[in-house]
């Protein structure tokens, strides 16, 4: 349901934009959110995007990161900017329907961050 890409490896400093494409839709999602789960740590919420546009961050990455949904394209983006060695991780698309108590998760990209 949910594919995500855009990971790999940069240098601290750099950007990467991370895409999540819903082949059946993310309009009918209530909210779409990136997660991340970095090595040795639990699984964080790094940014949320709700139908109505209201979008939450996790203070780490506020001023860096900005997550956007193009509903034509059925699609949900995380721009990263400024990354630092500490962004490396899996990071996760996944959507949610509370209506139906739906939620979906993507296969994971790679960021890795070097310093």
């Amino acid at each position: 349901q949910l594919q995500a890409s855009g990971g790999g490896l940069v240098q601290a400093g750099g950007s990467l934009r991370l895409s999540c494409a819903a082949s059946g839709g993310i309009s009918s999602m209530n909210v779409m959110g990136w997660y991340r789960r970095a090595p040795g740590k639990e699984r964080e919420l790094v940014a949320s995007i709700t139908s109505g546009g209201s979008i939450n961050y996790v203070d780490s990455v506020k001023g860096r990161f900005t997550i956007s949904r193009d509903n034509t394209k059925n699609t949900v983006f995380l721009q990263m900017n400024s990354l630092k060695p500490e962004d490396t991780a899996v990071y996760y698309c996944n959507g949610r329907n509370f209506r139906f108590n739906l939620d979906y998760w993507g296969q994971g990209t790679l960021v890795t961050v070097s310093s």
